[in-house]
């Protein structure tokens, strides 16, 4: 009897293990959305309105993988933004190769402790984008700062946030882009 019992138990073991490797992804996907860890910007379906007087410097940056035979840049360098306001900046794409490539970003914000204060809306970095040989295209980011910024005592210091993009080939960044917030449920994504 006690042998079939840790039978039992070993294999309910192995059950739950199991079980909690499938929901590790996006269990830590989520508890990055909510708290903005490690740079993880939160997701939204609308911006609040613009609130307070405080001007934030919004830099955007991108990056591309060696690998990845593409040209990726922002439209404009940086944007004042106001706690509240909706955004809506552009970031160009080109794929330079000779065959079609699909490639995934993963992206932060920088300083790490805004992150959490810093909404995304839309996002092109919510799917995979495919371009075929020589094709360029412009891919949205609509965002808003937290109001709730305004009043965290510890980034009071805080005047300027920079949105990075990395772009990877899709097959090479499928771990990575795992960890990325996903799209708002119900929400239509823009590419």
């Amino acid at each position: 009897m006690s042998t079939k019992r840790t039978a039992v138990y070993l294999v309910g073991l192995v059950v739950f293990m199991t079980a909690a490797a499938y929901a590790a992804v996006p269990l830590y996907r989520m508890f990055c959305q909510i708290t903005g860890f490690d740079g993880t910007p939160g997701v939204a379906e609308k911006a609040p309105g613009a609130v307070g007087t405080k001007t934030f410097t919004v830099a955007f940056n991108a990056d591309v993988s060696p690998a990845l035979p593409w040209a990726f840049k922002p439209e404009q360098h940086s944007l004042q933004a106001k706690a509240g306001d909706r955004f809506l900046a552009f970031y160009d794409a080109e794929n330079l190769g000779n065959q079609a490539v699909t490639g995934t970003a993963t992206f932060n914000v920088l300083p790490l402790k805004v992150a959490k204060y810093f909404k995304k809306i839309e996002c092109f970095c919510f799917t995979r984008q495919t371009l075929q040989p020589g094709q360029k295209m412009k891919m949205p980011v609509s965002f808003f700062i937290d109001p709730a910024i305004l009043d965290d005592p510890y980034v009071q210091e805080v005047t300027k946030i920079e949105l990075s993009y990395t772009f990877f080939e899709a097959k090479k960044a499928t771990a990575l882009s795992s960890l990325a917030p996903q799209p708002v449920p119900g929400k239509t994504q823009t590419p």
